[in-house]
């Protein structure tokens, strides 16, 4: 069994790739977030579109999602994780790390979920601050958590 690409330290078996399957797994927005997450990975386009809220118009933003899907991911951190408004709207804010152009990068949002009908969507987010380069030198450790070199994982 292999290690979940979400960071969680659970098997892929049975943390998101049952979510992959069927998004009305997911009991919670964290949940959602690290299997959408997890599907960037994996390059599963169609469950990232899929776990948009329907008022978002995510098949139209199809190229888009893709070409963020093709950057190569490399790690997960969830800073936190709530649940607001009688538990139909929770909040994840993360950094997700990736790399372009042997350049690593830091993602960090705050996103927005609402649940309807039990099933949790992601809405939006807010971006504290700019996808900048993270200052990591060639022998820093890689944020992917393999314990490689930087240099040698995720470049």
């Amino acid at each position: 069994m292999s290690q979940c690409y979400c960071g969680s330290h659970l098997d892929f078996q049975h943390c998101c790739e049952p979510i992959h399957s069927d998004s009305a797994l997911a009991i919670y927005p964290e949940q959602l977030m690290r299997a959408r997450y997890s599907a960037h990975v994996l390059g599963l386009v169609d469950f990232v579109i899929n776990t948009y809220h329907p008022s978002c118009n995510a098949p139209q933003q199809r190229d888009a999602i893709e070409e963020s899907i093709n950057s190569q991911w490399c790690g997960l951190d969830v800073i936190s994780a709530s649940i607001r408004n009688n538990e139909n709207e929770g909040f994840v804010h993360f950094k997700a790390y990736y790399t372009q152009n042997q350049q690593q990068f830091c993602l960090q949002e705050r996103s927005r979920f609402i649940r309807e009908n039990g099933i949790w969507f992601y809405i939006d987010g807010e971006f504290p601050q700019e996808n900048t380069p993270t200052k990591l030198g060639r022998n820093d450790p890689c944020h992917c958590g393999s314990g490689k070199k930087f240099k040698k994982c995720c470049t």
